[in-house]
């Protein structure tokens, strides 16, 4: 298949220009690429998004998937995967949406290693809703909400990630579509938990990331993405900030093959996992009509 298969007739409503136009062309080719080598099946592919400017992307997808809540992308994730084993799950999310309100989530899915994949678009700001802080943006940030300056530092997500036991961690750039395509497919073949956090710069909101980005965002090589210490030394050469002209490394930062969370479960192995279900999606659908 080609990935403009995966588009939809939506309009697209993102500012012209967004990275996220990018991370949409990416998700297309990995899947679209996947599908060709059958290694997997789309019509088997669900997505589950948040709230935010990322979550556009449920309406320009043509998947099945689930339109979620405000930072509550991972939990139902978890549970289209744990209902339906046999999918291949992909979440969105903002990193608002995912660092802030579902903070609890990803640490904990990031614990539990349930074989499915999220992606953050990591824009540093709660850009649907003109600019806020969130827990990724840099010290000292002003904007409406916050006009005398962010008082405090950044989270990193990536160590948090690598620390909570995440088997498949990396960070992408948003306008590198080819390197973030093969993380994508890598993150979705990885039996685990997948995660990536993309750097998708604000044109808006956060328009100086940009050239920041465009200086200093590097490929990782001669890394050894099984070695917990040096992933950790890695994660950390970049803390989101911009007070310093600092490298920021993009690529795998830790992989390693532990058992999935379905693994361990007697319920969610045996017959009933690949029972054919027959759903009459008009008696579903009627009331809602």
């Amino acid at each position: 298949m080609k990935p403009e298969e995966l588009g939809t007739k939506e309009i697209n409503t993102w500012c012209p220009g967004c990275p996220n136009f990018s991370i949409l062309q990416a998700v297309k080719e990995a899947l679209s690429n996947l599908a060709n080598q059958g290694k997997l099946n789309i019509e088997n592919v669900a997505m589950v998004t948040g709230i935010g400017c990322h979550a556009k992307i449920y309406d320009y997808l043509n998947l099945k998937g689930f339109y979620g809540i405000h930072g509550r992308t991972l939990p139902i994730a978890f549970g289209v995967k744990l209902g339906n084993p046999g999918l291949t799950v992909i979440g969105f999310g903002g990193d608002g949406d995912t660092y802030a309100e579902g903070m609890e989530h990803f640490i904990h899915n990031c614990r539990y290693n349930a074989d499915l994949t999220m992606l953050v678009h990591n824009n540093q700001v709660f850009s649907l809703t003109t600019g806020q802080f969130t827990p990724t943006t840099e010290k000292g940030f002003k904007d409406g909400s916050s006009p005398l300056g962010l008082a405090e530092k950044p989270i990193n997500p990536l160590v948090l990630a690598i620390e909570a036991g995440a088997s498949f961690v990396a960070r992408g750039f948003a306008l590198d579509v080819p390197h973030l395509g093969e993380l994508i497919t890598q993150a979705v073949m990885h039996k685990g938990f997948s995660f990536i956090d993309i750097l998708q710069p604000c044109i808006v909101y956060h328009k100086y990331s940009l050239p920041y980005f465009n200086k200093n965002v590097y490929k990782l090589e001669n890394h050894d993405v099984t070695d917990f210490a040096s992933a950790l030394t890695r994660a950390r050469e970049w803390d989101y900030s911009y007070e310093k002209d600092v490298k920021i490394p993009v690529g795998i930062f830790y992989k390693k093959e532990r058992p999935v969370f379905e693994s361990q479960w007697p319920q969610l192995k045996g017959a009933w996992s690949t029972i054919q279900r027959k759903i009459n999606w008009q008696n579903v659908t009627k009331e809602f009509k």
